[in-house]
Parts: structure tokens; sequence; C-alpha cells
């Protein structure tokens, strides 16, 4: 059997991996992908010709291709309606519709979903007047001239669209900045900023049940110690340690009344849907839901699974989730993002420039390429995130000692690689103040 998988970055490289773990699926086609995932990955295609953004590019890729099953896992094509539009042309399809995956592409629209349904999140405002939103922020910052804000592009912009404030002056240039996101900013979200710790929480659903999977906290920020600008995500644990016991917490006041009204309002959810939460003082609180996989906690995530990812989503499309059991092995795992010096602003000094080490790498650790070009056999780098390092041990420890063991093998000619140090500290202190 055949797979295609729409997205370009290591996430569609560790799904393609996956599904080529089952012994019913022999080839898999990534669309566009990119061009060194296809090099080191045997079974693997890539198909350039598609644009994310464009649901018809996509249908006339499923079309030429007959797969088997499409995966939708990127957001853009989520958005775009790809799943929509390929179901009406007859493809067995996983991920949700555009209405169902609103939750993600419409942040303002998914606040007062929240609202309506008491899902604890922060209190927020919407706005689509620049003039309006700064007479909001002066009144607040007259108030408390140190209050935390975050100011959210309401549309997708690339998981930079979150901007936080702690003075009127940090509040007034991102809001200047939602400009700069097109229509993504047009509408944005002004609201409360709180003190915690973020984590990401995964399920699997077919629209009526749905699937616990696993934990992840993600380090968005360009520098150690979160500093610099926000990024893609920068690395990830896996599991992490802060969900410990608030499993069926983050369960029943956050999954499961989402997919509960998602239904009730005529849009089941079909995918992975994606809850990225805050535990503060106060308790815990919804920061926002993806309708996909995220870049880089998939790549942290799949590998630890045991069932045959196909399989899973097959019982998914049938509605048979329920009849399912689900096995991940009980490893700690860290994904370190290599990227290039510069991202997520100016990198373009690094384009064009060869990866070395990477034929160095132990087996027993996972590569998944991102933003990189095949050249004479060789990976040039040719964007932001170039790749993914995965490695897997018992504890924190463990893992963590693999992961930059690897990393630091490697290196962009004129040492232009650039990658946080300290993915997983929370985790790290959690664990040795365990012991």
């Amino acid at each position: 059997m055949k797979v295609l998988i729409f997205g370009s970055g290591a996430r569609e490289h560790a799904l393609a991996i996956s599904y080529l773990k089952s012994p019913r699926i022999d080839k898999v086609i990534v669309a566009p992908g990119n061009q060194w995932m296809q090099f080191i990955t045997e079974g693997l295609e890539i198909d350039p010709e598609c644009s994310l953004k464009d649901a018809d590019s996509m249908v006339r890729i499923a079309e030429r291709h007959s797969p088997d099953l499409v995966d939708v896992a990127q957001d853009d094509a989520l958005a775009a309606g790809t799943v929509d539009l390929l179901k009406e042309k007859g493809f067995l399809v996983f991920g949700p519709t555009k209405a169902a995956a609103r939750i993600e592409w419409d942040k303002a629209w998914a606040r007062q979903f929240m609202r309506r349904y008491g899902i604890p999140s922060p209190e927020f405002h919407v706005f689509d007047d620049p003039t309006s939103a700064l007479e909001f922020v002066s009144n607040e910052y007259s108030k408390n001239p140190e209050k935390c804000l975050f100011i959210k592009a309401s549309g997708l912009a690339g998981g930079k669209g979150a901007l936080k404030a702690t003075s009127f002056e940090e509040a007034k240039q991102a809001i200047e900045k939602m400009e700069t996101f097109g229509k993504a900013g047009r509408t944005f979200v002004i609201e409360e900023g709180l003190d915690g710790e973020e984590f990401s929480f995964y399920v699997i659903s077919d629209g009526e049940t749905f699937i616990p999977l696993v934990s992840a906290q993600d380090h968005k920020r360009q520098f150690d110690h979160d500093l610099g600008e926000q990024t893609g995500g920068m690395g990830v644990v896996s599991p992490t340690m802060l969900t410990h016991g608030l499993e069926d917490k983050i369960i029943g006041d956050f999954i499961a009344p989402v997919i509960k009204n998602l239904k009730k309002e005529g849009t089941p959810y079909v995918g992975i849907l994606y809850f990225s939460g805050m535990v503060s003082p106060d308790g815990i609180y919804a920061i926002e839901y993806n309708a996909r996989w995220g870049d880089p906690e998939c790549q942290a995530i799949l590998p630890g699974l045991e069932n045959d990812y196909f399989s899973l989503i097959e019982s998914c499309l049938n509605g048979k989730l329920g009849d399912y059991s689900i096995q991940f092995d009980r490893k700690v795992r860290v994904c370190l993002v290599g990227a290039s010096f510069g991202y997520p602003t100016d990198y373009s000094q690094v384009k064009g420039k060869r990866l070395l080490g990477w034929n160095q790498l132990p087996d027993d650790v996972d590569f998944f390429s991102a933003g990189l070009v095949e050249q004479d056999a060789q990976p040039i780098a040719n964007g932001g995130r170039l790749f993914s390092i995965v490695a897997a041990g018992s504890t924190i420890i463990e893992a963590r000692q693999k992961a930059y063991a690897a990393i630091s093998s490697l290196m962009i000619e004129g040492n232009l690689l650039h990658y946080r140090t300290d993915i997983g500290w929370q985790d790290l202190y959690r664990y040795l103040n365990s012991q």
C-alpha cells in the first residue's frame, strides 16, 4: 500500500518513517517534502510540485499518485480545506476538516469556543483595529506598568505569531508587528500572561472516541534560558514529568470538552489533537489547541510507539478507536533542533553550506531532515530549521547525554550551526530533585 503525506519538514519525515515500519506499507510520498529525507530513507519519495496553501495543487498531487491513504499533516494545508476537498474526490484522508481545524487556524474563534464551554483559559480580548488595541493596552499598563500580556495573530503564523509584552512599548511593537503576518494578523487576540510552565498533550480522535497519546515540553525561544525570538520550536522532551499525575484532569477538563462539543456543533474532530496547556500556581489553563502533530514533538513521540502506526490511523478512520489498545515504550526522548545561524530572522549566510558529520551518527540516534537539500550526495542547508536529532534513554539524563553527544559531532561549514544547549532542563531538574 501507498501513503501520501502533505508537509515538508522533520515532522513529516518522522511520520513517513513511522508509516514505512508497517509491513502493509511499501511506499510513502511526501509533498512537497525536502530532498534529503528522500535521499536517506528507502521507500520515501518526494513530490515538490505543490503549495501547502493551495488545496487544488494538493488534490492534483493525490490524483497523480493514487495513494491508499492521504495524511494531511501540516497546518496551512488543513486550513486550506485540503481534507474536505480530497474527501470529495474520493480519497481516504486522515486529518480534521477545515471547520474542525478552526480550533487552530482561528485563535479568536478558539478562545470564544473555550469560553462557551467553560474550558479554563486566560482572559482575552479580540481586535481587528490597531488603534483600539493600543487604547486597551495603554489603559492596562496605566493600571499596572509591568503587566504581562500576549498579543497573538488569530491566523496561522508558523508558530511565531504569539508575542509577549511586559511594558506598553513592547505591547505597541507587538501590535504593530501584527501587520507583518498579513491576513493572519488582521484579527488578533490580546490575553493575560500567565505564570507557569507550558506543556503539550496529544490525543487521537475518531470524532466520537479518543485515545490519549503522550505529553511533551517544547522550547520555543531562539536561545538558552528562553531568550531571543519566538521560533517554530528548538527542541522538546517527551514525555514530560510536568504532567505526571495530571493526566486525568487534562483529559477531563481540556480534551473531552473539545471532542464532545465540536461534535455537538456539527464538526466532529477526526485526527491528532494537540493541546498546549500551562501549569500555574492557580491550576491548569489552556494556551491553545492545534489540529495536528507538533514539530518537533512528533519527532520525539512517534519513535516510542510500539503499535503499527498505519493500523492506528486505519482504526481511527473506521471509527474503531474504542477497541484499540495503544502502547508506547517507557523511554524518555530528547529532540534537538539543528538550525541555521540567525534563524528565525536572517539566516541567508547559511544557505548553500554543507552539513558535516551526518554519516557518523550512532545507529541508536534518529535523524529527521527538515531544511536540507541534496547536492552530490551531501546535505546542504536550505532553510531555517535544518534537522532534528532524537535520542532515547531510560532517564532524562541518559537521553540528553546521547542527544547532545550526537549533535556536537555535527557542524555547518563556517561554524554556522545553531542549537540550544538547555533542552529539557526543567525535567532534568525535576528528575534530579526526585532522586
